[in-house]
Parts: structure tokens; sequence; C-alpha cells
């Protein structure tokens, strides 16, 4: 079984990672890790602190010679902004954090609380990604995710293939798949900052490469589509999750919901077998289970709770009413938060693969899946 825990605070000494559970034999590159840690850190809105760190990761265990040995994996990003023995506690709780819920369930300080639930600690979820996206790369497996809605404007995705929108991402500082509306989109945000308030979006995360049968329907904790939903509702900030048409799928009758299914013979080599759907409105997945299809993930990011014009709030020892507290914040990190959510549904499409072809080693998995996509093509 495939999992990992993250330990560190936002101003401690460092960020920490341990993958259990990841086979042997996969050639790791620090250089795609410390790229997706480089976009976590970039997109427009960003604030003080991404100028003063430069995430870098380094591999303390489970990698001889850059290739996994199948032990746990332990993985490391020093904070340079190290600094949390000399700051101060709270008394002024920020609405929409956990400090007034922390603060009073552990009936210790805020600063105790606000250090651990900060988005910093997502710097290990996408070293984790990135980690197991190497694995996924070996079987063809690939993701992206990107912005699909800001501040309430809609930037919907051209359409293309993954390698026209790795493109396009690329030339967008909002991470968006239609860079023409970049500057609408920084005035937007440059608008916000000036008011001292802070704006939200939508992602959406694409996985193409999938095979049948990740997942399962036999048990409700190990539905595919459930453990993606956990897994990306746990990003901070994040209050919404849609797997294909999500919520519009309510709207519909289910002759404009449910994908006719098709069968092309000149394309049963490729993952899908030869199965193809006009649409995919079920976003890949079906009673739990993948359907050949491209994954299909929103998740709707609320604005950051770190306001510059603080709201109410009160002193909590004097229980006086007074303006929040203001620690440095982004005024936007939805461009971020596409990155976070691209690597932890990474992480669990990678359980999902263990799961199916077995997790020892990457040769045996290998072979599990030449065997299994042997055995589906004659059924």
């Amino acid at each position: 079984m495939l999992r990992y825990w993250t330990a560190g605070e936002s101003h401690g000494k460092a960020m920490v990672a341990i993958i259990d559970g990841f086979p042997a034999g996969v050639e790791i590159d620090l250089t795609v890790i410390d790229e997706q840690l480089r976009r976590r850190q970039g997109g427009y809105g960003r604030g003080g602190r991404q100028r003063i760190e430069t995430d870098r990761v380094e591999i303390l265990s489970g990698v001889w010679r850059h290739t996994t040995l199948g032990s746990p994996i332990a993985l490391q990003v020093v904070n340079r902004d190290f600094k949390l023995e000399r700051m101060e506690d709270l008394d002024r709780p920020r609405p929409g954090h956990g400090d007034l819920s922390g603060a009073i369930k552990f009936l210790g300080p805020i600063r105790a609380v606000l250090e651990r639930a900060s988005a910093r600690e997502t710097t290990m979820r996408v070293a984790a990604g990135a980690l197991v996206r190497q694995l996924l790369a070996a079987f063809g497996i690939q993701a992206i995710g990107y912005v699909v809605e800001l501040g309430g404007v809609s930037i919907p995705p051209r359409p293309g293939s993954l390698e026209d929108h790795l493109r396009l991402r690329e030339q967008s500082i909002v991470y968006s798949l239609d860079p023409s509306r970049d500057e609408q989109i920084k005035d937007l945000i440059d608008q916000t900052r000036k008011q001292g308030d802070t704006l939200g979006g939508v992602i959406e995360v694409r996985v193409e490469g999938l095979p049948f049968g990740l997942g399962t329907h036999a048990q409700w904790d190990r539905k595919l589509d459930g453990r993606i939903a956990q897994a990306v509702m746990a990003v901070q900030a994040i209050k919404g999750v849609e797997i294909g048409l999500g919520f519009e799928a309510a709207r519909r009758p289910g002759s404009q919901v449910h994908d006719p299914i098709q069968y092309d013979a000149s394309k049963k080599e490729l993952p899908s077998l030869g199965y193809l759907r006009p649409t995919n409105h079920a976003g890949g997945l079906e009673a739990g289970m993948t359907n050949g299809q491209p994954l299909i993930v929103r998740a709707a990011k609320k604005p950051i709770s770190t306001l510059a014009k603080p709201l109410d709030s009160i002193n909590l020892n004097t229980k006086q009413s007074e303006a929040a507290a203001y620690e440095r914040s982004d005024v936007c990190a939805v461009s971020a938060a596409s990155v976070i959510v691209e690597n932890v549904v990474a992480f669990e499409i990678a359980t999902a693969l263990i799961d199916k072809f077995g997790g020892d080693s990457l040769r045996e998995m290998q072979a599990r899946w030449e065997v299994f996509f042997q055995m589906a093509r004659e059924r």
C-alpha cells in the first residue's frame, strides 16, 4: 500500500515527507521534483514568502544511485525563513483560518495551530506527488493541472493535445490554458491587492493514459473517486470537489449525462482497449473504477483567509472586539493550488496503480501490466 506522511511547521527548520510502499527499481530525477516545487511557488498574486524561499528537495533515504530501493523514502525541503522560536503568538484569531478552533481544541497558542495548518505544508505533498509521477511515467500516465476560473472570471480550457496544453500553461502567468486572458486576470489581482482583499478560483486536473480498473467498486473506502475527493478536499482552502460533470449532472436528464459506449478495433492496443466514448461526462470514473477515459477532477478554492484589511475578530485575552491579526500572505494562490491538486491527484492514481499491479518492484509491475492487457484484449 502506497502512503505518505508530512511533518514540519511553516517557519520551522524544514518540511519533511515519508513515502512508504513505493516500488523498487524506479529511477528518480530530482529536477522533476524541483520543477514542481518551483511551479508551486509561482503564479501571479503570490506574496513575499516566495521571494525568500527557493525550494529544493533532498532525498534522505530509500534511494541508491538515483534508484528506489523499495524501502521508505524520506524527502526534505529546508525552510530558509526559519524563525519559529522568535515568533510571537497571535491573540486575535483570523476568520477563515483554524486559529480559533485549533486554539480551543488543543487548549494552547494560536501559533501552534497556524504553523502546521499553513499551506506551506503542501510543499511536501507536491514533492511526494512529483516523486510518484516518475512511476506513472513508466506506464505512460500523465497529469496536468490548470486554472479554469479565477475571481469569478471563467477561463475555459482550449481544445488540444496534452502537449498543447502543457505549452499553453507554461505561457500563462496564472497557469490557465488561455494566456490571452492573462492581462485581464492580472489587472483583477492588482485591483484586489489595492483593496486589501483576496481571490479564489477553480482548478481542473486531467490525467491521461489510464487503464481500465484502477480503484474498485467492492468497498466504499477503496473507491477511487472517493479517495481522490478526500485527497483534494484535504488541500488547504479547497471547499468543493467535482469529477466529470459534477454538480451539473444533477441538473440534466440521464440521456444528457451518461456516456455512450463505442468500439474501434484499430485502437485496441491503446490503454482504452478500443472502447470509445463520444463524451466524458463521467470524468473517467464509473462505480469507483477508471473506465479507460481521461480522468477529470475540479476543485474550488476559496479566497485566502488572511486579509490586508482584516475582518472583525475578538481579542482572546480581553474578549473585546478587534480587527483580526495579519500574517504575511498572498492575494491569490489559485495558480499554486493547481500544482498542489495536480500532484495529490497523481499520488492517488499511483496508489491505485500499485494496488492493481503490485508494488515490490517496477519490473514486476510492468510484467503484470502486460499480462493484464493481454488478458483484457482477449476478453
